[in-house]
Formats: structure tokens, sequence, C-alpha cells
């Protein structure tokens, strides 16, 4: 079983791994997933464990479960989130206004002293100002920050809030010292009580621009929000009345007039019209739809009044679908993250270790330090050696404390999947598993499913050959006439050329089946057999075989007709290929990939299609449950197998490629088997999914270079006193807000 839940205090990335193992600890659970950027955890588990012990967890883990009406749908959970990013945002806001007016105070107090060495109330009375306005700011808007370090550190899983927390203290407690010296009771100590309170201003405002930040990062969601209709025009006993959308039922009559939205996924019942399913499919151009035809929810009517029947409604539509697996992917994780992951980990120890060596450090060997701080204060205007070598070394102490950052590394990956899945939503690109993000760039092999990928997956007749003196309209009347008896998709592709050439069919008699041959019966008084020729009285001439002969060698089903005993006609019928399968498999050879084609039918006819598209190698004669023996076959061969089918019996092969690609019918995008889903389902968005893929992990590799990057640099600089605690704040914070706004930069990106 699987179930995903929000969590609601987590800061870091040291929050999101404790979280993790305190979900991992209960006994049942198979994987946990903590999200921080989503702000979510995914866990499978097996037995009775219900979400009371999944709340549990979290809370021994410091942080709060959100709980959702479980009667919700996918829309009204995804608002319930809408409103919570709101909700954090205000209050990210409020917290930041209220560090600084503090603060602004403390740097007019200390200006005067600055320039002219004036004290506003004596030594004394600033000191205690400075320990009172910064007091109020840790305690006051930064309470959340100083709790979260102290529940994260009884649960001995310290998190980026306890380098802050110990930070701003240390900076605290050198104004007391300062305060006793002004008094009379302590020798003098340069004092950094004002820098405390700063140090949680600046750490405020990095909270609020990277909630800022992450919220406008994750607007996928929020745009597949504004797309659904919020009423509909629903035909009730012969009246029109408008109803919430969230009241429709199955079975209800809709009327969609131009320019409005279509309500909910249902079935177009009256009236020809355009359709703009661009939010679907990510495809510009309108759709013709009639009667009959399937329609998605949420997308544009353009021209025509339409009557539709609701099919499905809520949780169950095309948009809700969508907007689940949009947060599932955004919920997993790339394995290029658990280096990441295994570093944060250990990080705020290890940074507190090394906080309490630098401090040990400079007072053992004063001599190596202070000859650093004495030569950089020519060229670094914050570096003062006149502080003393106790001084420098808490300056340098707290410097660490609030450098040190583990949120970029742990927002890395999270951010580029998060923008990443929810451009490729737009695109009809949906991304179930982060896995194959990764995975994507080292496929070698494309192995395409023929019908319904490479071809249209609907047979049509291409040829009509006539004999003697039979004419076309004849030759195809008697023939669908014996043929709209059967059900055999081939016997409908007849069917349905006679009816777009708007011919009445005729009734029959005598019908009878001949199974391996083909049918036959009487119309109008004609006796007809549209098969083998074995069912014809007399034999094709040598001229009729060579063209059956030729139409085969097209990759066509021909069949021959027979009237009254004589051989009338040849039926030519296909699966055709479709108009952009060419173009598309020369695009995936241009990118060095190799392309096979698994098929079901025979060599002949798989080897015609196969040249007809430039592909490379083709496997037929495959039943579906050998499918995934041939993709096997390719991996043990050292080929990383991407594998594009329907979804349905491809689900075996589609789920042991190293990427499964599902073809989506509209509508069907419920499709369990494939780490990708292409909605529009064509070879095309195969080459927009490698795009995506490769931009995403592009932005993975850049984040996480640019948050190693960064500590590599400044905490070697923070240990040696060359970083001011305040600049260091402001960097810790510039990092994650770096590595956000650098993934959202996804967006700008053409596929």
């Amino acid at each position: 079983m699987k179930t995903t839940f929000k969590i609601d205090g987590m800061s870091c990335a040291g929050c999101a791994n404790a979280v993790d193992r305190q979900l991992l600890e209960l006994e049942g659970v198979t994987s946990a997933t903590v999200n921080l950027a989503s702000e979510s955890a995914t866990v499978e588990y097996e037995g009775d464990l219900d979400l009371q012990d999944f709340e549990g967890a979290v809370s021994q883990a410091g942080y709060t479960l959100v709980r959702e009406d479980d009667d919700s749908d996918s829309l009204s959970k995804a608002e319930q989130t809408e409103q919570r990013e709101q909700q954090k945002y205000e209050k990210a806001r409020k917290n930041m206004i209220a560090s600084w007016i503090p603060t602004a105070v403390m740097l007019l107090w200390m200006l005067p002293m600055w320039i002219s060495g004036y004290m506003f109330l004596g030594e004394a009375g600033m000191e205690l100002a400075m320990i009172l306005l910064s007091g109020y700011v840790i305690f006051i808007p930064g309470w959340e920050t100083m709790q979260s370090a102290w529940k994260s550190t009884r649960n001995l899983s310290p998190n980026m809030d306890v380098l802050i927390a110990m930070g701003a203290l240390a900076a605290l407690s050198t104004g007391f010292v300062a305060l006793l010296h002004a008094l009379g009771y302590a020798p003098p100590f340069h004092s950094f009580a004002m820098i405390a309170g700063m140090i949680m201003a600046f750490h405020l405002t990095g909270r609020y621009i990277e909630t800022k930040a992450k919220g406008s990062a994750s607007q996928a969601i929020k745009k597949l929000l504004t797309l659904g209709a919020k009423e509909a025009s629903v035909l009730k006993d012969g009246d029109e009345i408008n109803v919430p959308v969230t009241e429709l039922e199955p079975g209800d009559i809709m009327m969609v007039r131009p320019g409005e939205k279509i309500p909910t996924d249902g079935e177009i019942v009256e009236g020809t019209s355009s359709v703009d399913e661009s939010i679907a499919t990510g495809e510009s151009m309108p759709v013709e739809k009639t009667e009959g035809d399937q329609v998605i929810g949420a997308t544009i009517n353009t021209n025509s009044v339409l009557k539709v029947k609701a099919t499905k409604v809520g949780s169950d539509t095309f948009l809700s679908q969508v907007i689940k697996m949009v947060e599932e992917a955004q919920g997993t994780k790339v394995p290029i993250q658990q280096f990441a992951d295994r570093v944060t980990t250990i990080f705020v120890p290890v940074v507190l270790a090394l906080a309490v060596l630098t401090l040990a450090s400079w007072l053992i060997f004063p001599g190596f330090f202070t000859g650093i701080v004495d030569w950089a204060a020519g060229f670094i205007p914050w570096v003062d050696p006149e502080m003393g070598t106790t001084a420098l070394a808490f300056y340098a102490m707290i410097a660490v404390l609030v450098i040190a950052c583990p949120c970029a590394l742990g927002l890395a990956t999270p951010t580029a999947l998060m923008v990443g899945s929810g451009l490729g939503a737009e695109n009809g690109i949906l991304i179930r598993k982060g896995e194959a993000i990764q995975a994507m760039k080292d496929v070698t092999t494309i192995v395409l499913d023929k019908t319904g990928t490479i071809t249209k997956g609907k047979p049509e007749v291409t040829d009509l050959i006539t004999f003697g003196e039979f004419h076309q309209n004849e030759v195809l009347t008697l023939a669908a006439s014996v043929e709209n008896n059967s059900e055999h998709p081939l016997a409908r592709a007849v069917v349905q050329h006679a009816q777009n050439a708007d011919i009445t069919l005729a009734e029959s008699s005598d019908f009878s089946s001949i199974t391996g041959k083909g049918v036959k019966a009487v119309v109008d008084g004609k006796s007809v057999v549209v098969g083998s020729a074995t069912l014809i009285s007399s034999d094709p001439s040598k001229e009729q075989v060579e063209k059956k002969e030729t139409l085969e060698e097209q990759a066509k089903t021909a069949v021959y007709v027979g009237i009254d005993g004589l051989v009338a006609g040849l039926i030519g019928i296909a699966d055709e290929v479709k108009p952009d399968s060419k173009e598309a498999i020369t695009q995936l050879k241009e990118l060095g990939l190799t392309t096979v084609m698994l098929t079901g039918d025979n060599p002949k006819t798989g080897q015609a299609i196969a040249e007809r598209v430039g592909i490379d190698q083709v496997i037929a004669g495959v039943l579906p449950d050998q499918k995934s023996d041939e993709i096997k076959k390719l991996q043990n061969n050292g080929q990383s197998v991407a594998m594009v089918g329907d979804g349905i019996n491809d689900a075996p092969a589609l789920t042991i490629a190293d990427v499964g690609i599902a073809i989506g019918t509209g509508t069907d995008v419920a499709i369990e088997s494939g780490d990708i889903v292409l909605v529009k389902g064509d070879l095309p968005g195969v080459l927009r999914a490698i795009n995506l893929s490769n931009l995403t992990f592009k932005k993975i590799k850049q984040n996480l270079f640019w948050a190693f990057f960064y500590n590599l640099i400044m905490i070697p600089l923070a240990v040696i006193g060359l970083l001011h605690p305040l600049l260091a704040e402001a960097a810790m914070a510039f990092s994650s807000i770096n590595v956000v706004m650098n993934s959202k930069r996804l967006n700008d990106s053409k596929l």
C-alpha cells in the first residue's frame, strides 16, 4: 500500500531526513520518501498501519502531519495545499517585518557611536538595549526557529535551525559579558549582541524569500487548479440550470457554448465543434470533435454549441489525475539525491564540531590566526584585529555556525524535479517517477511498439481494386454490406470506408463466417464473399494474384471480394503509419539512439513498416507476454532501454525497461506501468520527454554543484575569521534562494 501526506514545520534537508528515519522505523514501512520542496512524504507499507501511526512518527521527529479530508478529490486537496502555502507566505512575511523593526532601531542606535563615539544612555544602557532588542527578535519572530532547533536537538537529529540558534545565542551571550564589564563586574569584551538580532533577521528574510520562491517554483499545480471551470450549465427536466462543477454527476447533460470551458470529462451527444486541448496535450491546434467523441474537462470549446454527457467527475477526471501524477512525481527522489542526502544527514553535527574546533584552534594557536587577520585587515573592511583574540575566536565560530547550510543541498533535486514535472504537465508529458529523469540520460536504445505507437492503431482501407465489369461502388457496397455483420477490426474498417463514401448499406441474408478464411452472405440476390480466394468458385488470375502480393509487400492485408463466383475486386487494409512517426524516428537516431520496433506482426509486414519510417532493427512475431523477454535480451547485451508502448498489453515490457514511456489516449492518463506518460500519444512527444529529462537533470547537477561549491568556499573563510557573521547569514540564505531560482528558470525552456 501507498500513501502521501503533507508535513508542516520542515525547514531544511536535515528536517526531511529526520522524518524519513522515523517513518522507516515503523514496522511494516518498506520505503519512505520525504520531500523538502513539496513538504510531503510518500510512504509504502504493509500491514495495518494507518495515518495515526504516521502522525506519531512525524511528531516524534518534531514536526506535524497535516490531516486532509479523505473525501476530498485531488482538486480540493490541491486547493487546500495552495491555501496553506499562502498562509505560510503571509506568516514568513509577518515574521520578517517584525524582525527588522527592532533591528532598524538597533542600527539607528549604533549609528552615532560609529560616527562620533557617542553612546545614547551610556555604555551599559546601550548594551542592555541591544540585548533586549536582539532577544525580542530571536524569541518572538524567531521563536519557530528556536523551537525547531530545540525539538531537533532533543530528538538527536539536529537541523539547520540549530546552527542559526546557536550562532544567534552565542552572539547574544557576548552582550551579557559586555554589559557586566560596563557595570564593572567583568573584563572588557567585544559585544556581538546587535549581530545576534541581525543574524535572525537575515535568516527570517531568507526564509521569506525562499518561501516565496518555492511557491512560485510549484506553479504547476496552481496553474492546473485555475484551468477548471467553476460552474456547468446542465439540462434538467428541459430547463437549463447552472450548478457548481463539484455537484456534477455522471450522466448529466451539459450545454457548452463557444468560448466556454468544458466543465468535466464527457462524451459529445449533440453538435460538432473544434476543441482547444492544449492544456492536456500541449498541442496548440484545436481538434475537430463530433457526436460520440470524448472530450476532456477544462479544454475549451471554440466555435459551436455542444451537448456533452458527463462521464467522469471529481477525482476521476483527467485534470484530477494529472494533478495527482504531478504531486506524486514531485514527491519522488532522483538517485543522484541519495549522495546529497547522506551528506546532509551528517552535515549539522559536523558543522557543530567544526565550530567548536574553530573556537579551540583560535584560542590554542592565536598567533597563526591573528596573523591572517592582520594581513586581511588592509583590504577587508569588516576584519578588525583590535577586537582581541577571544572576541575574534567567537566571531569566527559564529560565522561558521551561520554560514553552513544544508538547505541548498536539500533543495537542489526536489525543486528542479518540481519545476520540471510542472513544465512537462503543461506540455502533455507526465512524469510519474523521478528516477526516470536520471535514467533517461543513459538510454542507448528506444524500443517502439508498432500498433498505436508508430501506427495509428486503427485499420483503414487503403486500396480498392476492381476487376472485369465490376465497378468500385458496387464492390464496396456489397462487401461492406456483408462485413457489417462482423465485429472483426478489418470488417469494421471496410464498413467505415463505405460510410465515409456516403454509401447506403443493403440488407444481407445467409451470413456465415469461416474461421481463417473470411465471410459470405447474400446481398440483393447476389452471393458475396470477402476473404480468401478459396471461398470463390473461380481461381484468381495471375494478374490478380500479383496485385494481391504487391499490396502485401506494402504491409497491407489484402482480401478478395467475390461476386457470384467471380473475383470482383481486392481490398487493401492497413494500420497506417502516423504522419509524424518518420520525422520523430529520424530525430531519435540523430540523438545517437538505436531504434527498435517490437511487433506481433509477421516479419514481412514489420520490415515493410520499419523501412518506411527508418527503424534500425525489427523484432517481429512477438506475443504481448514475450515482449518483456525481448527487453531483457537487449539489456543483457549492455543496452539501456526505453520502451514506448500503449500501457495495456505492453505493461510488462514498460515495467522492466530502464524507462517506460506509456502512450496516453486523451482522457486515459491513469497508466500505472509507465515512468513517463505522453498524453497526446505521438512519437514527437518522446523527443519532448527526452529533452525535458535532459534539461531537468542538467538543472539538478547545476544546483548540486553550486550548493557544494558554496560550502567548500565559504566555510574555510569563516574558520579563519575573514567572513562577517552577517555576510555569512546573507550568503547562506542566498545559496538556497539561488538553487530555487535556478530551478525556476526551467520554465523558460522550450521542449
